[in-house]
Order: C-alpha cells, then sequence, then structure tokens
C-alpha cells in the first residue's frame, strides 16, 4: 500500500550507513538530479558517476538499475520539499507559501526528466511522494488562505498543477520562467 511508505524512511533503508559510503550515495543523488535537470532522462550513467566523483561500479552498488536511482532522486527531492516546508512554516503566510513553491519549481524540473523515463508508470514509492509532498503543502496553503491571502477555491493539487504547468514550457532562460512564475502567483493572491 502507498500509504505505508514514508519518503523519508524510504530514503533512509537505502542509504549506507559507513560514511564513506554515506558520501557517495549523496554525491550521487546530487550528481544525478543536475544530470537529470540538464540532459533528461536519457541523461548517461558514466556521466553521473563521473560528476559525482565516484566509479561506474559505486553507482551501481548503490542504484542497480536505472529506475532504482530514479526513485531515490524523486524522493529526495520530495523529502527536500518537506523540510523546506518545515522551514518556512515560520515566515508570514504569502511569504512561506512562495518560498516553498519556487522549491517546488526545482523539484518540477528533475520530476519532468524522470517521468519522461516512467511514462506514467505509477510504484508505491511515487505515489508516497506524491501524498508526502501535498502532506508538506497543503498546511503552507490553507494558512495563506485563512489569512485572506490567498483565493480560497483553490486546492493544492490545483496549484501545484499550476505551477507544474509552468515548469513544463521551455522557457529562453530562468529569469523569464521567474516572471511566469511570478504572474502566476500574482493571480492566486487576493491582496498584494
Amino acid at each position: 500500500m502507498p500509504d505505508q511508505i514514508v519518503v523519508s524512511d524510504f530514503l533512509a533503508a537505502r542509504r549506507p550507513r559507513r560514511t564513506d559510503a554515506a558520501r557517495n550515495f549523496d554525491a550521487l543523488l546530487a550528481a544525478a538530479r543536475e544530470a537529470f535537470a540538464e540532459h533528461g532522462a536519457d541523461a548517461s550513467l558514466e556521466d553521473i558517476a563521473r560528476r559525482a566523483g565516484v566509479g561506474i561500479a559505486t553507482l551501481y552498488r548503490n542504484f542497480p538499475t536505472r529506475r532504482h536511482l530514479f526513485e531515490a532522486v524523486y524522493a529526495n527531492e520530495v523529502d527536500d520539499l518537506g523540510r523546506v516546508a518545515a522551514e518556512v512554516s515560520g515566515e508570514p503566510p504569502w511569504q512561506a507559501l512562495t518560498l516553498w513553491l519556487r522549491r517546488f519549481v526545482d523539484y518540477a524540473m528533475t520530476k519532468r526528466a524522470i517521468r519522461e523515463a516512467l511514462e506514467g508508470e505509477e510504484s508505491d514509492v511515487f505515489l508516497a511522494c506524491r501524498q508526502s509532498m501535498y502532506d508538506a503543502g497543503t498546511p503552507l496553503l490553507h494558512r495563506a488562505q485563512e489569512t485572506g491571502e490567498v483565493r480560497t477555491d483553490m486546492s493544492i493539487d490545483d496549484l501545484l498543477r499550476l505551477v507544474s504547468g509552468i515548469t513544463s514550457v521551455a522557457f529562453p532562460d530562468e529569469a523569464q520562467r521567474d516572471r511566469v512564475l511570478g504572474i502566476a502567483l500574482d493571480g492566486i493572491r487576493t491582496r498584494h
């Protein structure tokens, strides 16, 4: 059952206990995230290992298949979203929500590459990640709605689909993407 998987537990179970091995695992996740964002799902595993400063055997020891790597990168991104939600929760409601959504944009870029590779396949890990992401963002949205700063006729699903739609478009640069995101966020705001 998807609700039995906890994203942070999934990652902790796969992360090696030895300090050097854990460092390699973390370096591989960071390198894979970067490579997927730059080159999509077809990013070279050899390039990922090189970026992480490890050999290809170390990559395969941690991630026996490309799918294992995709799931771990995806889960790590979602886990980061949860951490960011906790970190910004003390900020004023609108600021907390927009800070979290800007991190969500980074996540969405990685997610797109992984989704292309898996072509709609759903695993328990991906379903648990979606729930974890919604659980992280919902309190931020509700708090902004309760203070009257954000429209009340939208759900977290509506909001994340809006932002995901923006990230699915190819922009010539990040500045334009951020500008378009700002325009969309102004559209959900009730007071400026």
